[in-house]
């Protein structure tokens, strides 16, 4: 089924990680121009540049307004205008600290990687969306925002806040300055990815599948076709404001014994 997104201007943020860099080859395989951002792998994103064929390769610390600023008027440049916003860059804090011991550094530190890039990653695509008058943002939450994390309530209240306040909000906005424009948000499970390398070992897949119908974790190609799907007026032209859980069916208590 043609997706509709050939020719279209595509800007994925954190588009060198892994959930990222499967949203670049799947939207590059649908004929997109793609820009890739990224903010410290210059050497991965460079790679993938070369592995589609594109040019748009752009630093920016999404903290950072000047520097989103900057992304988005560069992006402009590379592709001509920009039609659809993945906003993937994300992160997620290896170390489990319950509150009683969270730090308030890393309490700012993870909201403000996520919630406030997410943020000003969605204000500067809906300023794009009203100098072209349409446009489609994916956000990118998580289970986290829906089940809790027991040792991570700094990324769950993050994720939390991105699909349902944020997301709820920008769908109402973006059509006061874009009618037809939309916004809608895919939250991953647990996923194979660089930033959970190292934490799914067999025994950990084995305790964390107990909880889903499907019992395996998800590759980043099982959200990326979530996110392109969602990008698509084609194929999600009546939908917004939705989240598209891609978990294997995951739950909030045990499934299996």
């Amino acid at each position: 089924m043609d997706t509709g997104l050939a020719g279209k201007g595509v800007l994925v943020t954190g588009g060198s990680g892994g959930i990222g860099s499967a949203c670049v080859r799947a939207f590059a395989a649908e004929g997109a121009r793609v820009a890739i951002h990224y903010r410290a792998s210059r050497e991965r994103a460079e790679e993938l540049a070369r592995e589609i064929g594109t040019a748009a390769v752009l630093q920016a610390d999404l903290t950072d307004e000047t520097h989103v600023e900057r992304l988005f008027a560069e992006a402009r440049d590379e592709l001509g205008q920009i039609d659809v916003c993945a906003a993937v860059a994300g992160m997620w804090p290896r170390d489990d600290e319950p509150v009683w011991r969270l730090s308030l550094a890393r309490w700012e530190e993870v909201l403000r990687a996520n919630l406030t890039a997410t943020f000003l990653t969605a204000r500067g695509f809906l300023q794009e969306a009203r100098r072209t008058g349409h446009g489609s943002l994916v956000l990118v939450g998580s289970t986290a925002g829906r089940f809790g994390e027991a040792g991570h309530a700094d990324y769950a209240s993050a994720k939390a806040a991105i699909q349902v306040g944020l997301l709820l909000s920008l769908k109402n906005e973006i059509v006061r300055i874009a009618p037809g424009g939309r916004v809608n948000a895919v939250a991953p499970g647990w996923t194979y990815s660089p930033m959970t390398r190292g934490e799914l070992d067999e025994d950990v897949v084995e305790r964390l599948t107990r909880t889903m119908a499907l019992r395996k974790v998800a590759l980043a190609e099982d959200v990326a076709r979530a996110v392109v799907v969602l990008s698509s007026d084609e194929l999600s032209g009546h939908v917004t404001g939705e989240v598209v859980t891609v978990a294997g069916g995951m739950e909030g208590r045990t499934l299996h014994y």
